[in-house]
């Protein structure tokens, strides 16, 4: 990921009472494909830094905002980036023709970051929604001792059963087909945007966010999807960082039951599972403005219970200490 002066442009630079917004930052990844990337800062020396992982067909500047802006207001500095194909990044509309390639995108972005002067020695977490939650379960896994922790919503360990029943009918035929026609919008699908946020109006505008995509999703981002939430479920047991899971009882888009998997069978000795009645998918985004606020109580008090008390060193339990060669060791 190259930061050359040339290759970024830096718009919509906005300041608030506790935090500076900068909109529209472009770099270029590894293959030369420009990516979009935001950061919301804390206008004091912020406590930790967060990188956002939004989910699949979403988008981190308008779509994220929010979150972005609650968690900067709380004095954490916050990164976000738009993967390859989504919002305002390059290529094909939702296309993800290897998943490992997002999670390479973010790595080298996110570990940029993380090598400025100004962020050294500060602890680093993450923060997926969704599908995002299943990107920050594979950085964990390419570095296990790397993060300090991970805030996990509603993640998406699990493609739906019903999916799963229509695939393995033609799975041999769409295997030998889809680098022949990968673009193909083939997977047939309920309206995800209706069953993942409740709240009218917040619905409404994310249906009018055309940096969203809304079509089905495509044949060769499907099976990625299918076989990368397959291989992660055989690993919930290598994960060890300190994560908080959250999720809405009443969802229907992501799995609870394997969340609460995750919880059971990750050997984190520092894990947290918070459900919440009556609430939906989008938890963070699509959920009245009262409820909203309840859930980033809950992440804004984990996070503070993680950071420094000012030493730029991450809490760390006795029992986790005693844990940290093992993390070395994970072969996750």
């Amino acid at each position: 990921m190259t930061h050359d002066s040339r290759d970024i442009r830096r718009h919509k630079r906005t300041r608030a009472e506790t935090h500076e917004t900068y909109f529209q930052v472009y770099t270029r990844n590894s293959r030369g494909l420009i990516l979009f990337t935001c950061r919301w800062l804390p206008v004091s020396t912020p406590k930790a830094i967060i990188f956002l992982c939004h989910g699949y067909a979403m988008e981190c500047g308008t779509f994220m905002r929010g979150c972005g802006d609650r968690l900067a207001s709380a004095g954490y500095a916050v990164f976000g980036l738009d993967y390859e194909g989504h919002g305002r990044s390059g290529g094909v509309r939702c296309l993800i023709n290897k998943f490992d390639t997002v999670v390479n995108d973010c790595e080298d972005f996110f570990k940029s970051i993380c090598s400025l002067k100004e962020y050294e020695g500060i602890p680093k977490f993450l923060y997926g929604d969704s599908m995002g939650a299943l990107v920050c379960l594979l950085l964990h896994k390419k570095d296990p001792s790397f993060w300090d922790g991970a805030i996990l919503i509603a993640p998406m360990c699990k493609v739906s059963d019903k999916l799963r029943r229509k695939i393995p009918m033609v799975a041999n035929l769409l295997t030998k087909i889809e680098d022949v026609v990968p673009k193909w919008k083939i997977i047939p699908t309920k309206d995800i945007i209706g069953q993942s946020f409740k709240d009218d109006a917040k619905r409404e505008e994310i249906r009018n966010n055309k940096l969203i995509y809304q079509d089905k999703p495509r044949l060769k981002t499907a099976l990625e999807m299918m076989r990368t939430t397959a291989s992660i479920q055989d690993c919930l047991d290598k994960v060890t960082l300190p994560f908080i899971v959250l999720q809405g009882e009443k969802d229907t888009v992501t799995d609870l039951e394997t969340s609460r998997i995750l919880y059971e069978q990750a050997n984190s000795t520092d894990k947290t599972i918070k459900v919440y009645p009556g609430m939906c998918h989008g938890i963070t985004t699509g959920e009245s403005d009262q409820n909203i606020s309840l859930v980033f109580i809950d992440i804004i008090a984990w996070l503070d219970t993680h950071v420094s008390n000012g030493n730029g060193k991450s809490i760390a339990s006795p029992r986790e200490v005693e844990k940290q060669d093992d993390k070395q060791k994970c072969n996750f």
